[in-house]
């Protein structure tokens, strides 16, 4: 009978132990992603899901993602999947999920969840956000640089957009005589509508233009290169697409964060709960200039980076 009573206690043990060791803190068990589209979708979904193959491949856990997570019921019902499958650790790869994820947290606690630029935040939710101020100005500069007709326009989502007043600035800071023509698209399924606004740009005789939007981004760079006028890529190396028409793209190592976050949360480091990463922390580098760029040009530009890496001043800020 004592022997029984051994083995029930020692299995006991083991049980509670595996609970404990299944969730957490600190130790990876499983990791998953939420996107809105598609894993395929665009450069962004792409760089996302990579992400998440790199922390497969250096923990060696299982993962998984679901698509099409698009309101506040899907993300719950999507998270309860997740969650009864062993993960730990999730990612959102917009801020749509922001208030979906801190709305939850508390039925998960030993669960950390990750998404991309949003202010919302918890014990167990973080937000990763790049500096799109940063990357804007010294894009609005090759922008001033460039034009030929001191007309430069900037295609954004809203007005809240971050990153529009930067690239204004870095206009105005190169060429002090460059006028920035700024449309607002506002409805980012909507095609047409961001190529009609472009149309009211090029007859403002616009030849650099800034598509601030992965939705549309594509198809302007199509256009430009189509009308002979220069565009910037974002997110991915645009050249690829027209490597004289792009003239240098943002490029965001969206992968890098996915297993920077891996890192911490294995460590039991996620302690900050909105984090921004910058050029300085090679979140951030730019793309292939166009051959039309000037060398010099191109590395004064690469000069302004390596200082603002250093100090955190951008030429506009500093004496």
């Amino acid at each position: 009978m004592k022997k029984r009573y051994v083995w029930i206690l020692f299995g006991l043990m083991v049980l509670l132990s595996g609970c404990g060791h299944f969730f957490n803190h600190g130790n990876i068990q499983k990791a998953g992603m939420l996107v809105e589209t598609s894993v395929n979708d665009q450069a962004w979904e792409k760089k996302n899901y990579k992400g998440l193959l790199a922390i497969r491949d250096k923990y060696d856990v299982d993962i998984y993602y679901r698509e099409g997570v698009k309101t506040e019921k899907d993300v719950q019902h999507a998270v309860e999947e997740l969650v009864n499958k062993g993960v730990n650790l999730i990612f959102g790869e917009s801020s749509s999920y922001g208030k979906a994820f801190v709305d939850i947290s508390q039925q998960y606690p030993e669960v950390q969840f990750v998404y991309f630029n949003g202010d919302y935040y918890a014990e167990n939710v973080a937000s990763l956000n790049f500096n799109t101020g940063s990357m804007s100005f010294f894009g609005g500069m090759i922008a001033g640089k460039m034009t030929e007709t001191n007309q430069v326009g900037v295609l954004a989502e809203y007005e809240w957009q971050p990153g529009v007043e930067e690239f204004f600035d870095g206009v105005k800071y190169q060429n002090p005589d460059a006028e920035v023509h700024i449309n607002y698209v506002k409805n980012l399924d909507d095609k047409e509508n961001a190529l009609t606004n472009y149309k009211k740009m090029r007859k403002k005789d616009v030849d650099v233009v800034y598509p601030a939007s992965e939705s549309f981004r594509s198809d302007i760079i199509k256009r430009a290169s189509r009308d002979g006028i220069y565009a910037f890529g974002n997110v991915d190396d645009r050249s690829v697409m027209d490597d004289r028409t792009v003239l240098t793209s943002v490029v965001l190592h969206v992968d890098k964060l996915y297993e920077l976050m891996a890192k911490r949360f294995n460590k039991g480091e996620m302690t900050d709960r909105i984090l921004t990463y910058d050029f300085k922390d090679e979140a951030i580098t730019l793309g292939e200039f166009s051959p039309d760029v000037p060398e010099a040009f191109q590395e004064k530009i690469r000069k302004a980076v390596a200082t603002y890496k250093k100090t955190g001043l951008l030429p506009n800020e500093q004496k």
